[in-house]
């Protein structure tokens, strides 16, 4: 489980394409306290440790994992929002993200407002019922909270800090990010379903 806050901004360092796709992400995170096994958020997606070096380590991304993200148009030298896994007693900061990453959305609109990015992004139909204004969501594994909602379009606002401390402010219209919808609003729609 995850918070949505990033921790660090790693960088592809290799990728691996034999069976699974294998990525090796280099990092600022003290390594020798990464467990073998260990779950890293890699710009949404729960990935598991399975190597390591003093700078670096390695994840596998299976076949489901590549249809649902954008890790399978990742190249080396790519930015990565990175969160290690919430400790018990830890501050909960954002909200309850799982990195079981949804689906992609794709940004429609950037413009700025006052200091911070206004984006507008356009989600998949399907997740459309999910998103609510003033709701959370995690867009490659940064929580944020929703402004507006018309439709399967949702928009957000990236403040200074989010935008130094995330890819965020990289991002261009035409680009696409992991989508992670609210677990709370998975359990109320699978309840209305059963009504």
């Amino acid at each position: 489980m995850f918070t949505g806050l990033i921790t660090d901004v790693g960088a592809v360092r290799k990728i691996e394409k034999a069976g699974d796709m294998r990525l090796e992400i280099g990092t600022q995170y003290d390594t020798s306290g990464i467990e073998i096994g260990a779950s890293i958020a890699c710009s949404g997606p729960c990935l598991t440790v399975v190597d390591k070096g003093p700078d670096w380590f390695a994840v596998n991304a299976s076949a489901e994992t590549l249809s649902k993200t954008t890790l399978g148009s990742w190249s080396e030298g790519a930015k990565v929002n990175l969160e290690r896994s919430l400790r018990v007693g830890e501050e909960m900061g954002g909200h309850i993200v799982t990195g079981h990453v949804d689906g992609t959305a794709k940004v429609v609109e950037r413009h700025s407002e006052g200091d911070s990015i206004r984006f507008e992004f356009e989600m998949p139909k399907a997740l459309e019922r999910y998103v609510a204004s003033k709701g959370a969501v995690a867009l490659d594994g940064i929580s944020l909270t929703v402004n507006e909602v018309e439709g399967n379009r949702f928009g957000i606002n990236i403040i200074p800090h989010t935008q130094q401390a995330t890819c965020f402010g990289d991002l261009r219209p035409g680009d696409e990010v992991n989508l992670e919808i609210d677990v709370l609003a998975r359990y109320v729609a699978r309840l209305e379903e059963a009504r």
